[in-house]
């Protein structure tokens, strides 16, 4: 067996699956982030909101069934 590898991991050693993860850009982040954040969105259909609050790095949504739901990482733009 060898030493720290799994050959059925993706990306095979440590060093590739980090080298895949620092080409990930920031606009590929913010997208599956709002897709994220869509399909969440699609499932309050019919919920009432209680309360939305806009902090720093998120969004939190209350309903009035007392669910929170937060919204992270796609404030903002990309400055294009």
């Amino acid at each position: 067996m060898s030493g720290g590898t799994d050959p059925g991991a993706r990306g095979g050693t440590l060093e590739e699956l980090l080298r895949e993860l620092v080409e990930i850009g920031p606009d590929a982040l913010r997208q599956a982030e709002f897709e994220q954040t869509q399909s969440i969105l699609d499932r309050l259909a019919g919920k009432t909101i209680r309360s939305a609050t806009v902090e720093e790095k998120r969004i939190v949504l209350e309903t009035s069934d007392g669910d929170r739901y937060f919204f992270f990482g796609f404030m903002g733009d990309s400055g294009a």
